[in-house]
């Protein structure tokens, strides 16, 4: 069908102005979201080592920062709790707690930021002393499901009292969605969307994020698999969004990102439904060292690799390097 020299597949990338009328994947400002940390210390900003460029920043600091974003044009920011160590339990009861830091953090940046969505993870491991994504049974590591469903909905009804916008299961137990969904509509919080993190892998990617909000033991490895999904597998996917689809959910999420750009198109092929995608902080982390060595190109590479979550699939993408991919989009207006 298509033969040389009557077809010459490189006119189309001759110019700029063609490429760009021909490009299938397009990266926009509409498509990010913007993750900060913070904590309940105040005044004070502290660097990440794990995550050279950002910050965690008292909730005064967090308001600002969202101002910021939103005055660059990010719709939505993720906000994750520094949880005091001296708060932490077994059972998480601190993650329900109405007055505690993320619903504090909430509450403030709606106070003054009212346009800008905010999302926050419905999950126990920054809450527990094992660091555990649930509730135990007794003294062996393996996570109670049914219990610690019970335990999240209490913690996403805390979420949406506080103002949070999509409140997102990040813990991958089994029905907790739609346990979730009855809870807020028994609450009135029937405009409280969710998104569900249906497609959560058990990767070592999410080591830096895991120091951060300190749900690591000493060694730094906590085995989650019989919870997370098991990396080897494709079409398990398939299954565990079509369940969170008919519990209740309203956006599914993909994580990490990068190293599952089959998973995110396969997902956006089979279901007309809002795909989001996590660039997790192992993933920032690779692209930010390899970058202070001198190896890559920062804002090239970094931009490269939201575009090929887009030419996947996905509706939005959860990136620390959000305020750094705006100047480069600006960059690229001028």
């Amino acid at each position: 069908m298509f033969n040389f020299p009557n077809t010459r597949l490189r006119r189309r990338r001759s110019s700029k102005w063609i490429r760009n009328l021909t490009s299938e994947s397009i990266l926009s400002v509409n498509d990010l979201i913007f993750p900060l940390f913070v904590h309940n210390r105040k005044e004070t900003t502290e660097s990440i080592p794990g995550l050279p460029g950002m910050k965690c920043y008292s909730i005064d600091e967090l308001v600002s920062v969202a101002q910021k974003a939103e005055d660059l044009g990010i719709n939505a920011i993720a906000i994750f709790p520094v949880v005091d160590s001296k708060l932490k339990s077994k059972n998480a009861e601190e993650a329900y707690n109405q007055d505690n830091l993320i619903c504090k953090a909430i509450y403030a940046v709606k106070l003054k930021v009212p346009g800008i969505g905010i999302i926050a993870d419905v999950a126990l491991d920054p809450y527990t002393t094992h660091g555990h994504d649930g509730l135990l049974k007794g003294d062996l590591i393996d996570v109670e499901n049914d219990e610690t469903v019970s335990v999240l909905c209490k913690q996403a009804l805390a979420l949406a009292k506080a103002g949070c916008n999509i409140v997102a299961p990040s813990d991958m137990m089994d029905g907790r969605i739609g346990k979730i969904r009855k809870t807020l509509d028994d609450n009135n919080f029937q405009d409280v969307l969710i998104l569900s993190y249906a497609v959560k892998y058990c990767s070592s990617f999410y080591a830096p994020f895991r120091q951060i909000v300190g749900s690591c033991i000493p060694s730094n490895f906590i085995d989650k698999s019989s919870y997370q999904m098991d990396y080897r597998n494709a079409r398990e996917t398939i299954c565990e969004i079509e369940m969170d689809i008919n519990e209740g959910a309203d956006l599914i999420m993909i994580k990490p990102g990068m190293p599952y750009l089959d998973i995110i198109k396969t997902a956006s092929d089979k279901f007309n439904f809002p795909i989001f995608a996590y660039q997790v902080s192992g993933e920032y982390a690779m692209i930010k060292a390899a970058t202070n060595n001198g190896w890559l190109n920062y804002d090239k590479v970094i931009y490269e690799s939201l575009v090929g979550f887009k030419r996947a699939g996905a509706s939005a993408i959860i990136t620390y390097a959000a305020l750094d991919v705006v100047k480069i989009l600006m960059t690229q207006k001028t």
